[in-house]
């Protein structure tokens, strides 16, 4: 369970599914949806069923027209899928090798050497 402000998640805890919050939400003034740990880019790891896209976290966005949950924007230059709610860099990162990290100032992802 999680709470909204402004479609914003402020906090995440354990509670009973949203049907039952109202009576918290009435009082409270805020917005209560259900979230899954178990569910990443609409997938649910288990094989279950996907709740909302993505595992709700704090600074998560809500996206009501999509149901879905929107993990913050990690770099300017990287853009949202539409299927997943998951950021991902404007070109893919390079599968030559594990050691790679994003550099937004050439947009562009850069090697790093392994420290053995």
């Amino acid at each position: 369970m999680f709470c909204l402000d402004l479609g914003v998640v402020v906090f995440v805890t354990v509670g009973k599914d949203e049907d039952n919050e109202l009576e918290l939400c009435a009082r409270t003034g805020d917005t209560y949806r259900r979230t899954s740990y178990n569910t990443v880019g609409g997938v649910h790891l288990l094989g279950g069923t996907p709740f909302r896209k993505n595992f709700a976290g704090i600074g998560y966005k809500y996206d009501y027209d999509k149901d879905a949950f929107i993990p913050p924007k990690p770099y300017p230059s990287w853009v949202l899928n539409a299927q997943t709610c998951l950021w991902e860099a404007p070109t893919p990162m390079p599968i030559d090798n594990p050691y790679y990290i994003w550099d937004e100032a050439i947009t562009s992802w850069k090697k790093i050497e392994a420290v053995t």
